[in-house]
């Protein structure tokens, strides 16, 4: 049995509602149990507990995540006893959607009094899908008829819409769905990318990379939207001569999440590219698989960016043995695909597909 757990945020009147029943159709048809887990706050809303009439903000966000946290757990704890190969576990917002409501005071007393880390939170996804808001490029169809709890004007649905992905900022596969195209082909590609992520059929998504000058580190820390993780890759021997191999311990102030990824030397036939698979580990399992590291690479170390900005989503890499470079990767849908790179990116060129600035060969500097 394969579990997997994925967000659906965005900004007001986005089109979460319509995009639920998008993956319900698609995913059924691709064999997976595909189960939903409704929008708390709305829930809670429309049954009379909201910010203004509990006691403060804080102590109905404090209901909010706890409500939430315990509705993920019973839908997971369902899944496992259900007889099917595929189980999609589908979120109305995520836990820290609901950290865009709250100052940084508010926040940090949910977290302790749930008990988790913001990392934990914010990794306990398989991946999270942002849908932008209507009132970002198509204002003519944004309004309040399709959910009684929205009250933000446009101005506001933006603000908020920057604020939630902001919040998401660091997640390992976030993806931004903007509304570059009517409305059905805004689906389409949400399911394109929710099939890429799972492994499914789908357009083949494209890493690029570009070199660029050192950033301002200083600077990128005091970005809205962009947060800082530890990253050590290490290589393991590979069991044949047709797969790599590694492990990825990732997270930032001693809370972490570990992943194996396995990539094969064969392509799939439904995309013509090289087949790949990644998994989460326990911290046993990776600790485990440590034993087997390829000793002639070294465990590649890095310190990433993630950065929202202007509805992309920027990793920015810093090594230890670069002083004067680093590395800039968003994934696209295509090569052509337009970058609108941050005005402080001063990029030296892009080295896409050259060999000498894969992961793996950095690792043998």
């Amino acid at each position: 049995m394969v579990i997997r757990k994925i967000v659906i945020t965005g900004g007001p009147c986005a089109g979460k509602s319509t995009a639920m029943s998008w993956v319900q159709n698609a995913f059924s048809q691709k064999g997976y149990t595909v189960l939903f887990v409704p929008e708390t706050a709305t829930e809670l809303i429309g049954g009379g507990v909201a910010p203004w009439t509990c006691g403060t903000n804080g102590e109905y966000q404090k209901c909010q995540v706890r409500l939430q946290l315990e509705k993920e757990r019973i839908f997971l704890r369902a899944a496992r006893t259900m007889k099917a190969e595929k189980i999609l576990i589908v979120c109305d917002r995520g836990l820290l959607d609901n950290r865009a409501y709250m100052n940084d005071e508010e926040f940090a007393a949910v977290l302790a009094d749930v008990g988790l880390s913001e990392i934990e939170m914010r990794d306990s996804y398989d991946a999270v899908f942002h849908l932008v808001t209507a009132a970002r490029g198509k204002e003519e169809f944004y309004s309040f008829e399709s959910n009684a709890a929205r009250y933000e004007s446009p101005e506001e649905a933006r603000s908020l819409d920057d604020r939630l992905l902001g919040c998401w900022a660091g997640h390992p596969h976030l993806r931004v769905i903007d509304n570059t195209t009517d409305f059905n082909d805004k689906m389409l590609r949400l399911i394109s990318e929710i099939s890429a992520v799972l492994g499914e059929p789908g357009p083949y998504e494209i890493k690029r990379k570009f070199l660029i000058e050192y950033p301002d580190v200083a600077q990128l820390e005091r970005l809205p939207g962009c947060t800082r993780v530890e990253i050590i890759q290490t290589y393991l021997k590979p069991r044949n001569d047709s797969e790599l191999r590694r492990v990825r311990q990732r997270g930032a102030d001693g809370h972490y999440i570990y992943f194996e990824t396995v990539k094969l030397n064969v392509k799939d036939p439904s995309t013509g590219y090289p087949l790949e698979t990644e998994r989460r580990l326990t911290q046993d399992e990776y600790l485990g698989l440590l034993m087997e590291a390829d000793t002639t690479k070294r465990a590649l170390r890095k310190t990433r960016y993630c950065l929202a900005y202007d509805r992309q989503y920027f990793s920015i890499d810093l090594l230890p043995f670069w002083d004067r470079q680093a590395m800039l990767s968003i994934e696209t849908n295509s090569e052509s695909e337009e970058v609108r790179f941050p005005d402080f990116v001063r990029v030296i060129r892009e080295v896409t597909g050259l060999p000498e600035y894969r992961n793996s060969a950095l690792a043998t500097r």
